[in-house]
């Protein structure tokens, strides 16, 4: 067993171990990748301060995310096809995360379904939402979510329209993977892979096929997939879809405060600020940039999370001490689940506390909730200066 001390050691192993599609399809951006680099290099720009003679005992990274009690501010983010990272990868991913003590989000186009993932944990996980144009099956998720005792449903706002990933298009992504002589002297020297998804409950996407006429096979599937996303989602039907969940709701895809302004209007719980981890409006600002003017934007009127580029605790920190009272991964936990299944994530959380505790202790403080910006040193110019 190889030792893990940081997130990076675990995407060495994932890349050997998951075929390059599904490599390609987690660690890739649209377009030329420029926000997808950015989402991480920006974190690198902020710096701690150190504090010294510090009482340091009784140290605690717990606080709440929309009022539930989290072991630290990091959840795990939706991700499709978490399932072919690893076999029955969002059951295990979801396990890890009820063992660590934060929050778990199944994605719309997830492998396993909202009642696998029920059926396989005990701690009430919180459902992603990507509206379809077909509105009835949309119901009906909603309904299958609330029917698995689902906590919170996170309705992402940034991919009305898919933005155009080049590695996806050469690869021919899919799920299952297509065999093309590519493909199969790939799959070749991922044997192990191979034979765990052999074994594996689902290798289509399990919140979909059985659960739309006429899908029966995978061209169906992404034929159907591929025209139904609704392009003319609005705060109108975001709305609407709050109303018919009547629960706790996250608002994802938030990259602008006038936009921020408007989810906070509707009375959603929180929002994320996110750019889609790099995968759709290419050439927009990090999410790490963008978090203090949105949070300048609504103050305390709604609970401001983060997600994008996110690779170890001190980048939780950072977040935390701008202001956001959340933060999500996604790469870092696939990266640990392609690498060694549910015992990966389970280290890829660790990773992350640890690091977060130690860096907390360094800066001089106690608790994850007393973190702020005294705890940071922000270049001037961080946010940037852009004309109108």
């Amino acid at each position: 067993m190889p030792v893990i001390t940081n997130i990076d050691d675990l995407k060495r192993l994932y890349e050997r171990r998951v075929p390059r599609m599904f490599f390609d399809y987690a660690e890739s951006g649209s377009w030329t990748e420029q926000t997808f680099r950015e989402n991480t290099t920006d974190f690198e720009k902020i710096r701690l301060r150190q504090r010294v003679a510090v009482d340091m005992t009784g140290r605690s990274t717990k606080t709440q995310m929309i009022g539930e009690d989290v072991s630290m501010p990091v959840a795990l983010a939706p991700v499709g096809l978490t399932g072919m990272q690893h076999a029955d990868g969002e059951m295990k991913a979801a396990r890890a995360a009820e063992k660590a003590g934060v929050p778990f989000t199944l994605s719309t186009m997830s492998i396993n379904s909202i009642e696998d993932v029920a059926e396989h944990t005990t701690a009430p996980f919180w459902f992603q939402l990507y509206t379809m144009k077909d509105t009835d099956f949309t119901s009906r998720l909603i309904e299958r979510a609330k029917a698995a005792k689902c906590s919170a449903l996170v309705i992402t706002l940034d991919l009305q329209i898919l933005g155009q990933r080049h590695k996806d298009i050469k690869n021919g992504l899919s799920a299952p993977p297509k065999l093309t002589p590519r493909t199969i002297a790939n799959l070749m020297t991922k044997w192990s892979w191979g034979i765990e998804m052999l074994r594996a409950k689902r290798r289509e996407f399990g919140n979909i096929v059985g659960h739309v006429d006429g899908i029966s096979d995978a061209k169906d599937l992404g034929a159907w997939t591929a025209e139904q996303f609704d392009p003319s989602l609005d705060w109108k039907k975001v709305e609407q879809l709050m109303d018919q969940w009547g629960g706790k709701v996250i608002l994802k895809g938030i990259l602008d405060p006038e936009d921020a302004k408007m989810a906070a209007k509707l009375g959603a719980d929180a929002i994320v600020v996110s750019n889609h981890g790099g995968r759709q409006l290419d050439g927009a600002l990090s999410s790490i940039r963008m978090l203090r003017p949105i949070l300048d934007a609504v103050g305390s009127d709604i609970e401001v999370h983060m997600d994008g580029g996110i690779r170890s605790g001190q980048d939780v920190l950072k977040a935390m001490a701008m202001g956001a009272k959340g933060t999500y991964i996604g790469r870092s936990f696939i990266y640990g689940l392609g690498a060694m299944g549910q015992q990966g994530v389970e280290t890829a959380l660790e990773v992350i506390r640890k690091e977060l505790d130690t860096s907390m202790a360094l800066c001089g403080e106690q608790h994850v909730d007393k973190l702020g910006l005294h705890n940071l040193l922000i270049p001037e110019d961080f946010e940037g200066r852009w004309q109108n």
